[in-house]
């Protein structure tokens, strides 16, 4: 056979579905911002908006009606930044699971609905800002300029395990066919809004490529990729943002340009090989139903399907051969690969071929020279694998022979009796 050995082939997509838990708690910090001291005026004219801006996704204006204080003048807070439109949409739970409150002793605190920041291709921060809108004085009149601010939080590569709702693992393959375990780690940030951050084993990447902040030296693992997923309230995956790489040398990264692709540089082999997470079709980001790949249903959080195009360099453990002639050779590696075809042959005068012995013929002057394909084309024969041919004796001529065999036979024992019974008579005329 033409190969024994079957080459490698580097990881360029991977299928990633899961269904994520609705149900599992946001995990991580949620930033805010508290009073400086306790509130003790009511909305007035002059006294209705502040700007307020959520997560690095910019300042938007608050307006609330005059006349409200206390719990009531927190509610209306609360749902005047739930109406706001994200100008960032992976940041939409930074408005929908906003939060104001206001303690007995009077100190409001503006709670954002996104743990930490996205991981997408807008620069997020995990802090909750207010600032006065113009010269309108309720941000002052609610001691929030000089506020006690607390910045979100969410995955540590220190603690993934800790920082994360679910995970799962996947191997991949470098252009030398070397294995690596991908650990997929999946944030719940906010409502219906997960970050995913993917590490590798740390001897397995150039780790000089990568920032300090992304490696955890205790672990041993470097996180190579993050991205965010958006689901509908029906539990469909909505929007896939493009992944963050992180083989750049800086701590935030590099923003990607299609979604789920990470960059990766592994020891010893291609550098900046792109490995495309493949998360399902979403609705919004790809036109696609939602429902293919990862979802998001209250049940719990399991994997669905996993799988990746590469493979190891494997070597040829048996081979078959179909009914077009193909000799098929499978490979220690899973791979099914064509290393031969079977040909026919047809002669103008078969008769004519040359007896060699053994059940086998060669082409000879009276045969004439062979029209050659692959099997059931140009009015050649089938190829059947794996069977024996039927018995070509013909059954009538053989039946005969063997009854002329068995005639002769009886003939020949006949002269041998005669024979015998003469001699006998011999011997008794001499005594």
């Amino acid at each position: 056979l033409p190969s024994t050995t079957a080459s490698p082939n580097a990881t360029n997509l991977a299928f990633l579905a899961a269904n994520l838990n609705s149900a599992a708690p946001i995990t991580g910090v949620r930033g805010n911002v508290v009073g400086s001291a306790a509130s003790a005026t009511t909305t007035a004219a002059g006294n209705l908006s502040f700007d307020i801006n959520l997560n690095g996704d910019g300042a938007q204006t608050v307006t609330v009606a005059a006349g409200l204080t206390g719990a009531g003048l927190a509610t209306a807070i609360q749902n005047a930044v739930r109406a706001l439109t994200p100008a960032d949409p992976f940041r939409a739970a930074a408005y929908t699971g906003f939060n104001a409150s206001v303690n007995a002793g009077g100190f409001f605190t503006f709670t954002s609905g996104l743990a930490g920041v996205t991981n997408n291709s807008t620069a997020s921060t995990g802090a909750v800002a207010v600032t006065a809108n113009g010269a309108d004085t309720l941000a002052a009149n609610l001691n929030m300029l000089a506020g006690t601010s607390t910045t979100g939080t969410n995955f540590s590569i220190a603690d993934p395990t800790g920082t994360s709702n679910f995970s799962t693992s996947m191997t991949v393959y470098d252009s030398l066919g070397n294995s690596h375990l991908f650990t997929t780690y999946f944030t719940k940030a906010g409502s219906n809004t997960w970050n995913y951050n993917v590490t590798a084993n740390s001897n397995d990447v150039v780790t000089a490529n990568y920032n300090s902040a992304n490696i955890d030296a205790t672990l041993g693992i470097t996180r190579v990729g993050a991205g965010t997923l958006t689901f509908g309230t029906d539990g469909t995956l909505d929007r896939e943002s493009v992944a963050l790489r992180f083989d750049t040398g800086t701590a935030a990264g590099a923003v990607g340009t299609v979604p789920g692709q990470l960059q990766v540089d592994f020891n010893g082999a291609t550098a900046d090989q792109l490995i495309t997470y493949n998360y399902g079709t979403s609705v919004t980001t790809e036109g696609g139903n939602g429902l293919d790949g990862t979802t998001q249903f209250g049940s719990q959080s399991a994997v669905v399907q996993l799988t990746q195009d590469g493979y190891a360099a494997g070597s040829l453990q048996a081979f078959s051969v179909d009914g077009n002639g193909v000799i098929n050779g499978r490979f220690s590696n899973g791979q099914l690969r064509a290393l031969a075809q079977v040909v026919l042959a047809r002669f103008p005068d078969p008769l004519g071929l040359t007896r060699t012995g053994n059940n086998t013929f060669a082409e000879s002057g009276n045969s004439g020279q062979p029209v050659t394909g692959v099997p059931e084309s140009a009015g050649l024969g089938k190829l059947k694998s794996n069977t024996l041919e039927l018995s070509n004796v013909d059954l009538g001529e053989s039946f005969i022979d063997m009854i002329a065999a068995q005639r002769g036979f009886q003939a020949n024992s006949r002269v041998i009796t005669t024979s015998d019974e003469i001699l006998q008579e011999l011997v008794n005329l001499k005594r």
